[in-house]
């Protein structure tokens, strides 16, 4: 049968009318549904029992469910998350002191193939829906409540799966994570992290979500990018710039540039120089990612120095630089390394 969270408030109202109902019911069902994220329609008691039987003779609700949960030393939770017909992803809990973060995937596997992640290694089998996104946050939000007695903060589209490649699912999810009707969260707390698709940026912008954006950079320097992340050699860094200065133009929003920096690859004054100037054509921050090892050998983590260079050269430039330390590295929680290793 089909999810009934398929249907619009509209499709709703014009359902409940075909079964002789006032419209006002299809206002009810959707509260339960992406207010209360309500997953039994039997469960649904301001509507009659006659009522509840006969939309569960048409539909269902296929919500996703925990496979498997694994706890990191720092508090960091993983969700293994089965899908109703049975496929897996990951999503990830990272508390701090003052917040908490849901990263959430969007795809099964990925659609691209960056070198340095274990995700891009996974063939992408399916986008996910609208609501095997949502319940990913809803599913979040009750373990920060559960584990760190606070709601969720924070949603940062960086788990498996490209975001802009499963476009119109995860706007209408984030509508959905925004809206008084929905989870009700401010969409200023939500990042959509991508790795550069200059035509779905500048629809994200168009769209006027305000949310916030980041790109997933990693070099500067067309060649070594191309080397880095294949797909890229599709979506020259000329093109992203002129997308990204639309993105700010259009929603005053600075962009963050998500950045890892690996010993011997892109490491040098030379790769440095190069991120400075891209980052001097449009308002933007720099988020240096401590990288997480996905077991190839081919990429190691740079050393102390080089870091420290990026840091001054960034600082002295006037450029605001962070350093996001990884969190979760004990379950394969972090950046890079969601895999479902343990779906066997």
């Amino acid at each position: 049968m089909k999810d009934i969270r398929t249907l619009s408030l509209d499709q709703l109202k014009e359902y409940f009318v075909s079964l002789g109902e006032k419209p006002f019911r299809a206002k009810q069902v959707y509260d339960w549904l992406w207010s209360k994220n309500l997953h039994s329609i039997d469960e649904m008691t301001n509507l009659s029992k006659n009522l509840r039987e006969r939309i569960s003779e048409e539909y269902t609700i296929n919500p996703v469910s925990v496979d498997l949960l694994q706890k990191s030393t720092d508090g960091t939770i993983k969700n293994g998350v089965k899908l109703h017909d049975g496929l897996l992803v990951e999503s990830v809990l990272i508390p701090t002191e003052t917040r908490t973060t849901a990263c959430v995937s969007s795809q099964v596997g990925c659609s691209l193939n960056c070198e340095f992640c274990a995700t891009a290694k996974l063939k992408r089998m399916r986008n996910l829906e609208v609501a095997e996104i949502v319940d990913q946050v809803a599913l979040i939000d009750s373990q920060s409540r559960m584990y760190f007695d606070r709601p969720l903060s924070n949603i940062v589209f960086m788990g498996m799966g490209e975001p802009m490649m499963n476009y119109k699912n995860v706007v209408e999810a984030i509508r959905k994570i925004t809206q008084p009707e929905g989870l009700g969260m401010s969409p200023r707390r939500i990042t959509v992290s991508t790795s550069g698709i200059p035509k779905m940026i500048k629809m994200l912008a168009d769209d006027e979500l305000r949310v916030k954006l980041a790109l997933s950079l990693h070099s500067a320097i067309e060649v070594k990018r191309n080397e880095i992340m294949p797909f890229s050699d599709k979506f020259p860094l000329t093109d992203i710039m002129e997308s990204l200065q639309y993105w700010y133009e259009k929603t005053g929003s600075v962009i963050t540039f998500e950045y890892c920096v690996w010993k011997g690859i892109n490491d040098g004054d030379e790769d440095i120089k190069a991120l400075i100037k891209y980052c001097k054509q449009v308002p933007s921050k720099v988020n240096l990612i401590q990288y997480n090892p996905i077991g190839d050998g081919k990429y190691d983590q740079c050393n102390k120095q080089a870091e420290e260079n990026y840091i001054r050269q960034l600082e002295n430039a006037g450029i605001t630089v962070m350093v996001r330390r990884s969190r979760g590295g004990d379950i394969d929680a972090a950046c890079g390394q969601l895999a479902n290793k343990n779906a066997d």
